[in-house]
Formats: structure tokens, sequence, C-alpha cells
């Protein structure tokens, strides 16, 4: 018996459609004769849903008692006995009562697969375990009901069900998704433009990734070598040089003609380590094209074009985007160029752009700086010159050149080869070039001719001259081409340290963006930097770079290269050994990167520093805030006392009672300013301790209006909230400084709405008036220690209502923010944390977004 076959439908996000589109894929199947039945669909009281389940099997659901409460959960053993060909189980990320066959419902879906069923599911994107902590991020809901990501990735066929976010917010308006009392919630809270953009982009970006997935195992089963235009990748050739940021730009504007196209700037650095190539420059054209939404990739090779063109074929490029050559016209008798080479090579299915610039013939510059070391090429195309050259004119002038050029002419251009030799493959080619020449010219131009003989001394004095001038000559030349080597070395290593010179003056490097330009510079694989507190602590690690075949580096005695910068600090590189010209210019890393990091513990003291000195101000703020507000009340408690006591006027017992109830009145308003100075003075200090303990919000939420005048406020909480996991304390302090602000702005005769609401696994308690409101630009503003919005009077307080409210929020692990009430005025939105260890909030409310 066969695995059956798996089909996801994966929405954007709750309510675009997916489950809807799963039933009429069934009763396509219907239609076609084949045996459907629905294992599990929750149609969530959708009207159009539901009439989509007409006409189909429904295998009956199994009940299960969980807390005495009753709950219904798919019948796997039902389904396995009908043995149907295709079962519709619906929200497959689904977490079942306990009790059940399986703890997740995508495992009752792998039982009915491996029983040969083919299944038909659903998942939203933000069920993909992977994207949970991004969704949070985003939504500000952490999704309880996860399904693996291999689960959906195994899946036979993925198809992707999207809409626009108006579309969707339009459909829930009109009540096709909710129902109307939860419709309001539901569009402030998780519907918001914004969250339903950024979860259409999580989709759309996860089923192209998958598509990707699915092309790359298709051309690998099928042994597919041309490349696919399925999307336009368009890859940059750089190679440090000024044309690069010309054919960065051009890249992205020919990518900006195609939707969905790529930009890969590449850079081919030699194995060898130092290039000649500015890294200034790289770091400008790296930075580029990023900007440019490119992304910057540095290859190891020898072969340039080689290299270049395996990159390009690896990541499916469809079209690669190269300069005009820098060389002179005489520096093509070394070879066409990368250009032209990649051209040639690069078959039908690959696109080369040559892209002309202001650079184009000036010149290549030095060559790439190899120290005095020669390539391998080089020193066998040397020998091969100095071997073949002089064979290949002793045998066009003995046997095609019948003319007697004399002695003197056939030197010369023996000599021309030597010096050839040299030029190519140095010294020792150059010397063996020398001395066969000389004995070819010898034996086949010197009398006795085909003799090793010379008779005339004439002859012998000519050819010593001729093996000494040969030998000189190539001594200069391969000095000079050493020499030129060397000066190119100390250009690049100028270059690295005028950068690293700049970089300290303008404290722009950080940490981790030098120890990778410190790999990408000797072509490493990991590069570390190790500290220790003492000869005998054991070392840690302070930064490093891992490429994906390096390994983690703890113990300089673990590196290929190790660089002391002092007695507790050394700089740790793995994957090659450097030879010793190299260590000059890591030892600046190193030095640097000693810099850098003392640079970042001066900072991270700077930003200490900076927090005293902000609780100094708040202390300034506080003394300059309360002076008027903490004497206010105090002159008319002083005022009303002494007119009290005072003999000579004979109070009736109407005016004693307001008397009395003016320093009643004084004393409460001083009692709530002391408590929000000390309140805001323990969290300034980090004093605050909640005692969370799970609670109910009516028993807190009342007890917290007792401030403000009797009528002013409407209360609706319902009881069915769950309870909430707070310090009933912090909580209580909170909800009565956000609505005595609200009763504060709020017009008269116009009361103020508390309102709460459960969403997930959050509770939200939302304070909303009919005042002038806030703009956007000081909202958050408006939640800092002494700010008091618009005029409002001294006697209104210091303003530390909201920055408190907030402060306690925060410490009981929940926020509070600010919106607009729709028609005016400002909403403070208090999002609480669900107590722990309820029972699952059935999928009618809104926040239970599973579907």
């Amino acid at each position: 018996m066969g695995r059956g076959n798996l089909r996801i439908y994966l929405g954007a996000a709750p309510g675009v459609g997916k489950t809807y589109a799963m039933l009429s894929e069934a009763h396509r199947r219907v239609e076609r004769g084949t045996d459907v039945v629905v294992g599990f669909v929750e149609h969530h009281g959708r009207p159009r849903t539901e009439v989509m389940l007409h006409g189909l099997e429904q295998v009956p659901r199994r009940e299960i008692t969980y807390r005495e409460s009753p709950f219904t959960e798919m019948d796997v053993d039902a389904i396995l006995a009908r043995r149907p060909a295709v079962a519709l189980v619906d929200e497959l990320a689904h977490t079942n009562v306990p009790g059940s066959r399986n703890t997740k419902r995508w495992q009752d879906v792998e039982e009915l697969l491996q029983a040969g069923i083919d299944v038909v599911s659903t998942v939203n994107i933000q069920h993909l375990e992977s994207l949970g902590d991004v969704v949070e991020s985003i939504t500000g809901v952490r999704q309880r009901e996860t399904v693996p990501d291999e689960v959906v990735r195994r899946a036979d066929q993925i198809e992707l069900v999207d809409m626009s976010p108006q579309a969707l917010r339009r459909r829930m308006a009109h009540g096709n998704i909710y129902q109307p009392d939860k419709v309001d919630a539901a569009l402030s809270n998780y519907f918001r433009p914004g969250n339903l953009t950024a979860l259409r982009e999580l989709a759309l970006l996860w089923t192209a990734d998958r598509v990707d997935e699915y092309l790359r195992q298709y051309r690998t089963e099928h042994d597919v070598s041309r490349i696919w235009h399925a999307r336009e990748r368009i890859v940059v050739g750089l190679t440090g040089g000024p044309e690069g940021r010309t054919l960065i730009r051009r890249a992205a504007r020919m990518a900006a003609k195609g939707s969905g196209s790529e930009i890969l700037a590449v850079y081919i650095a030699r194995s060898d380590g130092l290039t000649s190539a500015s890294p200034k420059e790289l770091a400008v054209q790296r930075t580029l094209v990023e900007d440019l939404g490119g992304t910057f990739h540095h290859v190891i090779g020898d072969d340039v074009p080689a290299s270049l063109l395996e990159f390009a074929r690896g990541v499916n490029a469809t079209q690669i985007v190269l300069g005009s050559s820098r060389r002179k016209t005489w520096q093509y008798i070394f070879g066409p160029g990368v250009g032209a080479t990649v051209a040639r090579d690069s078959g039908p299915d690959l696109d080369v752009h040559i892209v002309t610039h202001d650079e184009v013939a000036k010149g290549r510059g030095l060559p790439v700086a190899r120290g005095a070391r020669l390539g391998r090429g080089r020193i066998l195309a040397g020998w091969l010159v100095g071997v073949g050259i002089p064979t290949l004119l002793t045998l066009l002038l003995t046997q095609f050149i019948p003319a007697d050029l004399g002695l003197a002419n056939d030197m010369l251009l023996f000599l021309c080869a030597t010096v050839a030799a040299a030029l190519l493959g140095g010294l020792l080619p150059a010397l063996a070039s020398a001395a066969f020449g000389s004995l070819l010219l010898n034996y086949y131009f010197v009398e006795p001719l085909h003799q090793w003989t010379i008779t005339d001394p004439k002859n012998i004095i000519a050819i010593t001259i001729f093996v000494f001038v040969a030998v000189s000559v190539a001594s200069v030349v391969d000095l000079a081409a050493r020499r030129t080597h060397q000066a190119a070395r100390l250009r690049a290593e100028s270059e690295i340290l005028s950068f690293l010179a700049g970089s300290v003056l303008r404290g722009e490097t950080s940490l981790d963006a030098l120890l990778e330009r410190v790999r990408e510079t000797f072509a490493m694989e990991s590069v570390a930097l190790l500290e220790r507190a003492s000869e005998v602590e054991p070392w840690t690690c302070v930064g490093s770079v891992v490429t994906g075949t390096g390994t983690q580096l703890l113990r300089p005695e673990d590196a290929d290269v190790d660089m002391p910068v002092s007695d507790n600090l050394a700089l740790a590189l793995s994957g090659r050994v450097l030879p010793a010209e190299d260590r000059r210019v890591l030892a600046a890393f190193a030095a640097q990167a000693a810099v850098v990091l003392d640079r970042q513990r001066l900072v991270d003291r700077a930003e200490q520093a900076r927090r005293l000195a902000e609780g100094n101000r708040i202390r300034t703020a506080l003394l300059a805030a309360v002076s008027h507000d903490l004497r206010t009340p105090l002159a008319g408690i002083k005022a009303a006392v002494t007119s009290l006591r005072s003999d000579d006027v004979a109070w009736s017992p109407e005016d004693e009672a307001e008397l009395l109830a003016g320093i009643e009145d004084g004393a409460d308003r001083l009692d709530h300013l002391v408590g929000n100075l000390l309140d805001m003075s323990r969290l300034q200090t980090g004093t605050v301790t909640p005692l969370i303990r799970e609670i109910d919000l009516d028993e807190v939420v009342p007890m917290a209006l007792g401030g403000v005048p009797e009528g002013s406020v409407d209360l609706d909480i319902p009881e069915s909230l769950p309870m909430v996991a707070v310090d009933p304390g912090l909580l209580e302090r909170s909800v009565a400084n956000i609505v005595e602000n609200a009763v504060k702005y709020s017009p008269g005769g116009t009361p103020v709405l508390v309102s709460a609401s459960a969403l997930g696994e959050r509770v939200e308690v939302r304070v909303a008036d009919r005042g002038p409101g806030v703009p956007d630009s000081a909202k958050d503003r408006i939640f800092e220690p002494f700010q008091r919005y618009g005029d409002a009077p001294r006697g209104a307080g210091v303003g530390l209502g909201l920055a408190v409210a907030r402060g306690f929020a925060e410490a009981m692990g929940g926020t509070l923010t600010a919106e607009d009430t729709p028609g005016g005025g400002m909403t403070m939105v208090l999002t609480l944390c669900a107590a722990a260890g309820r029972p699952p909030v059935r999928p009618d409310l809104p926040a239970q977004v599973t579907t």
C-alpha cells in the first residue's frame, strides 16, 4: 500500500477563503467520481462555507470531555475504518484536546497518509513554526498552534490562497468572517492593513522559496545543467575597480524592468590572499548593491572566468554584467581577457552584457599582488617559451629561410626568446633558454656546422658574449618583474592600511565587519578575536566570523595563524598558513581589532553614563515640576486650616463643611501626586517587583474608578473574559491613572468608555474618550515623564500618570499604547497576558485566528 498524497491550501491570513477553496476542490472531485469524505471542517458560522458542506459525506466527530467541558475532535479511527480515497482535514496546525489519539492534528493527517488515504488540508502562514517569532513581532500575537515547516514542505502540492488587505478588510466589515459584534475589535487589532500586508508578503516569499526548492530538486534529479529563465537573476562581476559602481547601477536598471529580478554582485579573489583591489572601493560597492536590494558575494578562485561562470550557473542566473576591459591594446597579447572568455564560454542560456565605462582602455593598473611568487601557469609558459621558441627559430632559419642572416642576427633572435622567457617564467626558464640557445647556435650556425666544436676564436667570443648578455638580461628582467610584484603588494598593503587608518578616525567599522574583512582579505574560513582575563583563565571569544566550511575557534592553539595583540588578547585565523610577508598586514588588522573592541566598550560605558545623566535630568525636572504643584494644594490646606482656627469669625456649619472638603480635596491631590512621584522613582530605579497572580478583570477595574466622578465612566467588562496574570495593585494603579487622564480631557457630559476583550493569549482593556485627541507625532511622547499635552494648567498634574501606567504595564509583561478613537478622541489600549492553564478559547472568538 502506497503513501497517500497531501495537498495543502496555504492561507496568507485568516479569512482569505482557503477552507472554501478546499471544499470547492472536494466538489470537483466528487463530480469526477472520487470517494471524498469530510474528516474535519470548521465553518465558524460563515454561511457560504457552511453551504459548501452540503452534498459531502461527513465522518461523525469524536466527543471528548476535558475539565468537565465537552469538545469534538476528528475521529481518526472512523476515517481509517471508512477508508475513503480522499479526506478533507481543516486547520492542520490545530492542537487536539487532551485525551485525543494524537497531540496535534498534523499527526492525525500523517496516520491517514500512511494508510494510503489522500488528504486535502489547510493552514495559515502564521502557524508555520519557523515564522512564529516573525509573526509575533508583526502582530503582537504569539501563535500557540503551530505546525513544523517540514510537514508542510513535504506536501505533494501547495496552493497559495491570497487576497489583498483591502479586500479582506471589506469581507470582514461585511460580516463574512466574524460576527458583527466582533468585527471592530478584529479590524483594529489583528486585521490592521499593515499586519495583513506583512503576512501576505511572508506567504508569497515562503511559497516562492518552496517553488525554487521544487525547481532545484527537479533540475538535480533530471541532471539539468542548462539555465532555466524562471526568474531573472543578474550577476554583476566586480574587479574592485572604479567601474564597479557603473556596473551595479546598470544592473539595477535592468532588474527594475522585470518584476522579481535579483541582483547578485560577485567579486572573485585569488586563493593566495591579498589582491590589488581597493578594499575601500569594494566596501563602497558592497554598500551600493545592498542599498539597491541586491546581495554581495565573495568567491575564491584562481581562474576568474571559470569561477564566475560556475557561480552564475550555481545560482541559476540568467544574465551576467561585466565591464569593458581596462586593458591597453598591447596587453591583449597575453590573452583575450575575462569578458571575452566569459562571453565565449557562457553558452546560449546565459546572456553576457559588456558595459562601457570611463575606465575603458586606461590600463589595468598593477597586477595582482602575490608577492614575489609567480603563478604556476606563468612558470610553465616561461619554460615553453624558453625551449620552444629557440627550437622554432632553428627550424625556420635552417629549413625555410635559406639566406644566411649572419651569426649576429641569429644571436639577437635567440636573445629575444630568452627575454620573453624571463618575462613570463622568471630567472630559471631564462637561464635554461640561454643555455639551450647557445647549444643550438653552436650546432647549427657556427662553423663547422652540425658539430659541437668551434674553430674560429671570434665565434667562441661571440657565443660567450651571447650567454653573458642573455643571463644578464634575464636577471634584470626577472628582478624588475619581482620588484613590480613587490610594488603591487606594497600598494595593496598601503591601501588596506589607509582604509584601517580612516576607519579608526571615522569610527565606522564594527568588530564583526572588521573580522569579515580579515577573512576576505586573507581568504580564510574563520576568524576569531579571543580574550582572557589572565594567563591562568580560559580564552573566551569576543567576536568571530565563520563561513559554511569553517569551524568556531576557541583557543589560539587551534588556529592555523595566531597573531597576539597583547598578553590576554589574540587574533586567530583558520583556513591556511600565511606566509611571513602577510603577517605585517595581519598585525595591523589585529591592532585595529583591539581598538574597535576598546571603542565598543567605551560606547557601552558612555551609554551607562548617559543613563545616569538621564536619571539626574529627571530628578532635576522632578524638582522643577513639583515646586508649584506641591505648594498649590498645601497653600489651600493651610488657608482652610487657618480659617477654621480663627477666633474672629463665627463659621456656619455649611462654611465649615466647605472648608473641610477643601482640605480633604487638597490632601487627596497631594496623596495622588506623591504616589505618582514615588511610583516613577521606583520605575526609574528598577525596584518594581510585580507579584503576579491570576485574577478576573471585573475584580480590579471597578476599584480603579474610585477617583473619578460618578457617572463619568461607562464600564463594559464581559464575564466570559479569561483571567489575567497581573499584579492587582499595579494593575489598579495603571487603570486609575489612565481613566483619570481620559476623564480629565473628555468633554463634560460625555462618559469615558472602559471595555475589555480577549485576543488570543492577550486581554485588552480599552479606555476611549471623546476629547481633543493627540496627533500621531505626539503619541509616544505623552508616555514620557513630566509631559502634559497642550495647554494643560499646572493644577492638572505634573505629567506622570501615563508614564507610571506604562511602566507598571511593562513590568507585568503587558503594553500600553495610544490609538485614535473613531469619530474623535483617543483610546488607550492596555494589553495584558491571559492566565495560562485555562480551557482554550473556541474558534467563534475573533482572536482565535486558526483558520
